[in-house]
């Protein structure tokens, strides 16, 4: 199980980085966007849908959070990396 302290730089960016749902969701977003505007919206929807997993997984107790204060970071923090999964979907989307 992992535990997920307040103020854990390093968690909050490896859970960030590593989640699933984001790399998925903003990588396909990525690649359908026709204009780089769209990235934005494509980082966004990534990061709800990789805080739902985030909160899914301490609901189900595979993660221990007792941390107020980390979901704020982790949603920005997936909101950066979404937009760089996004952004390398378009750059390799089908023209």
């Amino acid at each position: 199980m992992i535990a997920i302290n307040s103020f854990d730089p390093l968690t909050l960016v490896l859970l960030a980085a590593v989640n699933p749902a984001v790399i998925v969701v903003a990588f396909l977003m990525g690649r359908s966007a026709d204009q780089w505007q769209k990235l934005l919206i494509a980082a966004f929807a990534a990061s709800v849908a990789g805080f739902l997993l985030y909160w899914l997984g301490g609901q189900v107790g595979v993660f221990s959070i007792h941390a107020v204060g980390g979901e704020a970071a982790i949603f920005m923090l997936q909101f950066v990396f979404g937009f760089l999964w996004a952004a390398l979907g378009y750059w390799f989307r089908k023209r």
